[in-house]
């Protein structure tokens, strides 16, 4: 019930409250598995994305957010559920490869998916180089790849403030890419790379950032 009182309900008023500009919706498919890829400049991306999209969306969450204690903990781990977190570990390589795994399982039941192919925030604005996970994801299960653009979600709940502010948010769906061209072939890094650098080309044309090629340093508090 909880995830249909989120959408039905903290949706609308937050939409009401916050009135984010959301183009290209109509980009989204209506079914089938697809993954979002969205740039990353806020904390609180992840709720503006779920709360504007179209379909359900699933994210990764740190394993931590569901094991707290007490009706507090249980209640954080039910809100995150409910507006589709899944909880998996974060630091190591095992961790990556299990966020993979917990990702395809989620595209290959036909939902849909968001992963923020820089990895982590951009603390200076522009848009970085991306990890090719999200091409490994987009090759493995056939899913349609729907770039997304964020902005304004900076000054929203900018860094190290708890509670959001008003501020004008905008949200850009693009066009779908389809990259079946490549089907049987994700096995291969160069075509892994050539991917997630087409997707990282949408996102900074949707976007109008400045593109770095070069990975974005996730900070020393992210990084545990």
């Amino acid at each position: 019930m909880l995830p249909l009182l989120i959408r039905g309900t903290l949706a609308p008023l937050a939409r009401l409250v916050y009135r984010p500009d959301v183009e290209g919706a109509e980009n989204v498919p209506s079914s089938g598995p697809v993954l979002f890829a969205p740039n990353h400049r806020s904390a609180i991306d992840t709720a503006v994305l779920s709360l504007v999209s179209p379909r359900p969306v699933r994210f990764l969450g740190k394993a931590e957010y569901f094991t707290g204690k007490g009706v507090r903990g249980r209640a954080l781990a039910s809100f995150l559920s409910a507006l589709g977190y899944v909880p998996v570990e974060r630091g190591n390589a095992m961790a990556g490869l299990a966020a993979l795994g917990a990702a395809r399982d989620v595209l290959e039941a036909g939902e849909t998916f968001a992963i923020y192919p820089e990895g982590t925030r951009s603390l200076d604005g522009r848009l970085h180089r991306g990890h090719t996970g999200v091409g490994s994801l987009a090759l493995e299960t056939g899913a349609t790849v729907v770039p997304v653009a964020l902005s304004g979600t900076e000054r929203l709940l900018p860094v190290g403030r708890k509670i959001p502010r008003f501020a004008k948010v905008r949200v850009r769906f693009g066009e779908p890419l389809d990259f079946s061209r490549y089907a049987g072939l994700g096995s291969s890094p160069a075509i892994r790379r050539a991917v997630t650098d087409e997707i990282m080309y949408s996102i900074m044309e949707l976007s109008g950032l400045e593109y770095v090629d070069r990975y974005h340093e996730r900070p020393a508090s992210e990084a545990a």
